[in-house]
């Protein structure tokens, strides 16, 4: 822990540096709980720069939206305590490098917690009306001028190909098992262009998306219930907002875990996707534009099939990307997006006709 307060205390912290824990639940950065005698506590991460390979983008990112997000709470009289920060270095810098390993630090926000449990309602619906309030904030933000941190993230035409490409090589002689699970995917290819060809097209605008809209990346103050902050900005790409919306209700609106085998348990829940549609549509829907609108509700149907594709996609490789935790593990969470996407594709028009009555 020593030379872990020694690392936060070449941040410019207000206070004496006493005591550095692990903190959260987070499976791709180290994330620490900076305690201060005289000053606020603070969030140390560790950068897992095997995934963001290229740390300075990385930074340019989340600085340059921090500090549009805190300009903007403070220009419209919001609370600027609920608006995350990062703090330089002491010699001015906005991340540290030190022996091999990258360091950035935030102001911690007192008060709010993230769930990691299923989410109800109201609950849901508070973290819809704090995505739809980050994509506001950030509605004038010139997205072109955000790196691509991970390159192709939700360009489904690129997923769908690499889907196929596992597919010709079949490493360990696994889609024989799984034939059911492929021709689900290979009949709804179609799924695969529709929004990336209208970004392509400029028929819906490039947006600055999360691009990782799950509750746990909302603060909610649990006493006042209300939504506070947006975390975990390392996705923060170019993109359409129809992803960030579809993402929130692939993970949220479901009655199963991700990867549960019994799929009489995983069902999509109308009741869930009604209440994260008011909340979103409460803050942003004013600047949405009417083919945005109307492909909101697909985009739970696409985030669903691209997530369920890379899931078999995965399965097939060789379990190579997502940690797994028991044999055929990836192949059960596909199977439980395939059973979203058909629940999704039965109610798609009582979707849409929610998504109007918000908007």
């Amino acid at each position: 822990m020593e030379k872990l307060i020694n690392t936060a205390s070449r941040f410019d912290c207000k206070g004496e540096v006493v005591k550095v824990e692990r903190y959260g639940h987070g499976h791709i950065n180290d994330t620490y709980l900076v305690t201060t005698i005289g000053g606020p506590r603070y969030l140390m991460q560790r950068i897992n720069h095997k995934v963001f390979k290229n740390v300075k983008a990385l930074m340019e990112n989340i600085v340059n939206i921090t500090e549009y997000t805190y300009e903007e709470t403070k220009r419209n009289n919001g609370n600027l305590n609920t608006v995350m920060v990062v703090i330089p270095t002491k010699s001015g810098e906005k991340y540290l490098e030190e022996d091999g390993n990258f360091y950035r630090m935030y102001n911690f926000i007192e008060g709010a917690l993230s769930i990691e449990r299923r989410a109800t309602p109201e609950e849901f619906r508070l973290s819809a009306v704090g995505f739809g309030r980050f994509q506001k904030l950030l509605d004038s933000f010139p997205a072109e001028k955000l790196h691509e941190t991970i390159k192709d993230f939700h360009n489904t035409v690129v997923r769908y190909n690499n889907f196929i490409k596992a597919l010709e090589e079949d490493p360990l002689d696994r889609k024989k098992d799984c034939a059911e699970e492929i021709a689900f995917f290979k009949t709804r290819k179609h799924y695969c262009g529709r929004i990336v060809n209208m970004l392509a097209s400029g028929e819906i605008p490039l947006r600055v998306t999360h691009n990782d809209t799950k509750l746990n990346n909302v603060l909610i103050d649990l006493d006042a219930m209300v939504a506070s902050t947006v975390i975990d900005l390392d996705t923060v790409m170019p993109g359409s907002i129809v992803y960030d919306f579809g993402d929130s209700i692939r993970s949220g609106a479901t009655t199963g875990a991700e990867d549960e085998k019994d799929l009489s348990k995983v069902n999509f829940s109308l009741e869930l996707f009604e209440a994260y549609a008011e909340g979103f549509i409460s803050e942003v829907g004013e600047r949405l534009t009417e083919t945005e609108k109307e492909e909101l509700a697909f985009g739970a149907i696409l985030m669903t099939f691209e997530c369920g594709m890379r899931f078999l996609t995965d399965h097939i490789n060789g379990d190579t990307y997502f940690r797994i935790h028991r044999e055929g593990h990836n192949l059960d969470r596909a199977r439980t997006q395939i059973k979203l996407v058909q629940d999704m594709e039965k109610s798609l028009d009582k979707m849409k006709a929610i998504v109007r009555k918000y908007c």
